[in-house]
C-alpha cells in the first residue's frame, strides 16, 4: 500500500534520506521510529506529497507519487503533527470544507460527516465553532478530517501528542478498526511505548537509513538481546545518545 523504492532526500551536500526503501502492505499498522534528526519529518513529508525526492520513487495504493500525483494523494489521509483548523468554522463545516477540496461533495456527504463525528465522539459538538475546543478535541476533529475522503492509507505524525488517556485510546482503537478493513497506517512516533502497543512492525532510521525493521520479535533478533521491551531494543540499535533525544522529545 505504501511502497519506497531507494528514496533519498539531499540538502546540498547533506544527506537527509539514503537510499530508503521500505514496503507497508494493506492492513499494516507500521510505525516508524527514530532520534531528531534521521530523517523522520523528512520521510513523512515526501510520503505526503510536500517534499519532492532528489532520487528513488514512492508509490501510495500502487500510484507513483511522481507521475500519478492527483490519485496518489487521492489515496491519502495526512495527519500532521501540528495541524492548522480554521477555527471560526464549526466541527460540520470544517468537514464539510475538506470534502469539497477532495471533490466529495455529493449525496451521503451530511452522514458520512455524521458517521465520522460519531466515530471521534464530537457528534455532540458538531455545531459548536472549533476555538472553543480542547486540545484533544482539535487533534480527534483532524483525524476526522483526514478520514472523510476514505483513503486506503494514513499518514500520522506523532498521533498521541497532549492527549487524555481517554482520547489515547480512542485513537488506537480507530486506527486499529481501519487497518481491519485493509487500509494501512503509518505512524511517526517519539512514544516507544505507543509503537509497541499499537504496531504490527516498526522500522527505525537513524541518520537517514532504515537500520532495522521487523516485529517485535525480530528487532530483538536484529538487536541481539532477551529484552522483549522496545526501549532496550531501540537503546541497542540506535546507541544511548538517540534514546535519551526520543526520551527528551517525549518530556
Amino acid at each position: 500500500m505504501i511502497r519506497l523504492t531507494g528514496v533519498d532526500k539531499r540538502y546540498g551536500a547533506r544527506d537527509a534520506v539514503k537510499g530508503l526503501s521500505l514496503h507497508v502492505p494493506a492492513g499494516e499498522l507500521f510505525g516508524f521510529l527514530g532520534p531528531n534528526g534521521a530523517g523522520k519529518t523528512t520521510t513523512i513529508k515526501m510520503i505526503a506529497g510536500l517534499l519532492k525526492p532528489t532520487a528513488g520513487d514512492i508509490f501510495l495504493a500502487g500510484h507513483n507519487l511522481q507521475s500519478e500525483p492527483v490519485k496518489a494523494k487521492a489515496a491519502l489521509g495526512f495527519i500532521p503533527d501540528r495541524p492548522f483548523l480554521y477555527e471560526k468554522l464549526s466541527a460540520t463545516e470544517f468537514l464539510r470544507f475538506v470534502a469539497g477540496i477532495y471533490g466529495f461533495d455529493g449525496n451521503g456527504l451530511e452522514g458520512r460527516i455524521d458517521e465520522l463525528l460519531e466515530l471521534v465522539e464530537l457528534i455532540h459538538v458538531r455545531s459548536e465553532l472549533i476555538e472553543s475546543f480542547s486540545h484533544g478535541m482539535k487533534q480527534r476533529l483532524v483525524m476526522a478530517a483526514a478520514f472523510v475522503h476514505q483513503p486506503r492509507v494514513l499518514v500520522v505524525d506523532e498521533p498521541m501528542v497532549g492527549l487524555d488517556p481517554k482520547g489515547a485510546r480512542l485513537i488506537k482503537r480507530v486506527f486499529r478498526e481501519y487497518c481491519d478493513q485493509g487500509n494501512t497506517v503509518f505512524v511517526s512516533t517519539h512514544t516507544l511505548e505507543v509503537a509497541q502497543a499499537l504496531c504490527d512492525r516498526i522500522g527505525i532510521i537513524v541518520n537517514g537509513s532504515l537500520v532495522a525493521c521487523g516485529t517485535m520479535d525480530e528487532l530483538q533478533s536484529r538487536a541481539e538481546t532477551q529484552q522483549h521491551d522496545l526501549e532496550q531494543i531501540f537503546l541497542k540499535l540506535t546507541g544511548g545518545e538517540g534514546f535519551k533525544e526520543v526520551q527528551d522529545s517525549s518530556d
